[in-house]
C-alpha cells in the first residue's frame, strides 16, 4: 500500500549536462522509508537510442559510458525513454502517494531538470521538494569537517543502481554522525 512518507531515490545516466541538447541513457529507482530502510528496488531501465544520439555524447559522459558498458546496452536495448518513464512511474505508484513522495539522491536538482523535460509524468507526481544529499555533505564539509571523513568507497561505476545505493548510504551516515540529538538537552 502507498505512503506518504516513502522516499524516492532515483539517479539518471546521460548523454550530458544540458536538457536542452542531451537525453537519458539509463533510470534507476529505490524506495525507501522515512528511516531510509530499502522497501524496494526498481530494475534500472537502460534506454534505447540512435547511432546519432549516442554519437552525439559530451565527451566525459562518452568516456565513462562506454568504459561502463552503458553505451552497448543502450544499442541493444528494446525500451524507449517513454516505457522507461511508465516502468519507473508504476513502480513509484506502488509504494508512494501522488505528490506527496520526495526525490531524493546526489545532486538530484539536476536528474530533475531531465525529468521535466523527458519524463513530465513521473516529475509532476512527485512532490516539489528534494532531498539532496549534495547539498548536505556541502555543509558537513563546511561545519563538521571532522564528520565528514566517511570512510566511503564509491565504486564510481555511473550506473543508476550504485550510484542510489551509495547516496542512501551517504544520508544514514550524516543522519548517525552529524544528525544526532543533543544529549545535553536531555
Amino acid at each position: 500500500m502507498p505512503k506518504r512518507n516513502n522516499l524516492v531515490w532515483l539517479d539518471l545516466e546521460m548523454t550530458g549536462l544540458d536538457p536542452k541538447k542531451c537525453t537519458i541513457l539509463e533510470i534507476g529507482v529505490i524506495i525507501t522509508d522515512e528511516h531510509l530502510e530499502a522497501i524496494e528496488e526498481s530494475a534500472s531501465n537502460t534506454i534505447h537510442h540512435s547511432e546519432k544520439v549516442l554519437k552525439s555524447m559530451e565527451l566525459w559522459s562518452e568516456r565513462h559510458h562506454k568504459k561502463s558498458g552503458l553505451t552497448e546496452e543502450c544499442r541493444a536495448s528494446k525500451i524507449r525513454l517513454k516505457q522507461a518513464e511508465e516502468l519507473a512511474l508504476n513502480f513509484i505508484k506502488r509504494h508512494c502517494v501522488e505528490k506527496t513522495a520526495l526525490l531524493c539522491g546526489n545532486t538530484v536538482w539536476h536528474d530533475r531538470r531531465f525529468l521535466v523535460k523527458y519524463m513530465p509524468r513521473l516529475e509532476s507526481y512527485l512532490h516539489y521538494r528534494i532531498i539532496d544529499v549534495s547539498t548536505i555533505k556541502e555543509i558537513v564539509k563546511r561545519w563538521y569537517p571532522v564528520d565528514y571523513m566517511m570512510p566511503r568507497k564509491k565504486r564510481k561505476t555511473h550506473r543508476v543502481m550504485d550510484d542510489v545505493r551509495e547516496s542512501i548510504e551517504e544520508l544514514k551516515f550524516y543522519r548517525q554522525t552529524v544528525f544526532v540529538a543533543d544529549q545535553r538537552s536531555k
